[in-house]
């Protein structure tokens, strides 16, 4: 019952912290579960890659909704969404592979890292178009492959990845974002079934509720909670204006990285 408690909890906060920031929520659930692996004493030796991969795994169902809503108001371009998709995928793997390959200390300052170089960015000009040539067949595959890789690594949807990337290829803000979107579904069930083939051949990688890496009694306690209070949290943004809301989440973010990197 305690880990059920906990579970929801987690839901709650990063439901929350993911509508009022406007964020997929990876970069906030991981942390958070890896408090509550580490109070239930969960090894530390995986605790980072149990969150990461069930994080992705929460991505999954929640990414659904976000799409359908992009769908509805028609900014998702599905062509670039069916270019992006093979490399994504295969990028994911590949970064389930890489991730569940590295010891827990290289992770957690690698997961540091990214998540400072995503409060800098905050604090940074928003990307400007460059050229439409980024979306031929040889940069899409790249920018999909590499953005696969890092997400996966870290347990987000790729949209802090992607929506720079089709910027800068000439897409409007809006079509970017609603691209980007309905890219979190390949990325997070992708990176979710590596870590669950990649971790069931892992000896040490062996608990209850445990698909590999992926803990789904965490994962339905995040779903239960996270999906009701998020709107909450889109509310609550209504009354901040954007910039407040992202010079906030940039120092959260910040504080999350010393998190991290001096620990």
């Amino acid at each position: 019952m305690v880990e059920w408690i906990g579970y929801l909890i987690a839901g709650l906060v990063s439901g929350l912290l993911a509508g009022l920031f406007g964020i997929g929520g990876g970069l906030i659930i991981v942390p958070i579960l890896m408090l509550v692996f580490g109070w239930q004493g969960m090894s530390s030796d995986i605790a980072i890659h149990v969150a990461i991969a069930t994080s992705l795994m929460t991505i999954s169902v929640t990414s659904i909704s976000s799409m359908l809503a992009h769908h509805k108001y028609e900014t998702t371009q599905w062509h670039l969404v069916k270019k992006l998709a093979p490399s994504l995928v295969l990028g994911s793997f590949a970064g389930a592979y890489i991730a569940s390959s590295m010891p827990s200390h290289i992770l957690k300052i690698w997961f540091g890292v990214f998540a400072l170089l995503v409060a800098v960015k905050m604090w940074l000009p928003p990307p400007k178009s460059v050229s439409t040539k980024f979306l031929a067949a040889p940069s899409i595959f790249s920018a999909g492959l590499i953005t696969g890789i890092v997400s996966a690594m870290v347990g987000i949807g790729g949209g802090s990845l992607v929506v720079p990337y089709l910027v800068m290829s000439g897409l409007s803000m809006q079509r970017a974002v609603g691209t980007a979107a309905a890219c979190g579904l390949p990325i997070a069930l992708s990176g979710a079934a590596g870590y669950i083939l990649i971790g069931s051949q892992l000896e040490h990688v062996d608990g209850q509720w445990q698909s590999g890496f992926v803990h789904w009694q965490a994962f339905l306690g995040i779903i239960a909670t996270s999906v009701w209070v998020a709107p909450i949290g889109a509310k609550l943004a209504k009354t901040l204006p954007s910039h407040i809301l992202s010079r906030l989440f940039s120092l959260f973010l910040f504080a999350l990285a010393a998190f991290f990197l001096v620990r």
